[in-house]
């Protein structure tokens, strides 16, 4: 545990980002294994434009990188190709 009055803080707002950032991870990979699970091919392609947006939204506000963000989308346009 931190001492230091700033420290304190410091922690405080890492937590609080954190959590803020949680939020847009979780909802990619809700997307992802959704599409995994999904056999439809028309339920796929919609899910797939609710990835890219989730990914490209996270990309954004540079929660994971962009590389990062360009090879999840590229795995999964290969996932949707199998199905």
């Amino acid at each position: 545990m931190p001492i230091i009055k700033s420290a304190k803080k410091k922690m405080r707002q890492d937590i609080k980002r954190q959590k803020h950032n949680q939020l847009y991870i979780n909802a990619y990979k809700q997307v992802i294994n959704s599409i995994k699970k999904t056999k439809e091919k028309s339920k796929v392609v919609e899910l797939i434009k609710k990835a890219y947006c989730a990914i490209d939204r996270a990309a954004k506000k540079k929660i994971i990188h962009a590389n990062k963000a360009r090879r999840m989308k590229s795995n999964i346009a290969k996932l949707a190709a199998k199905k």
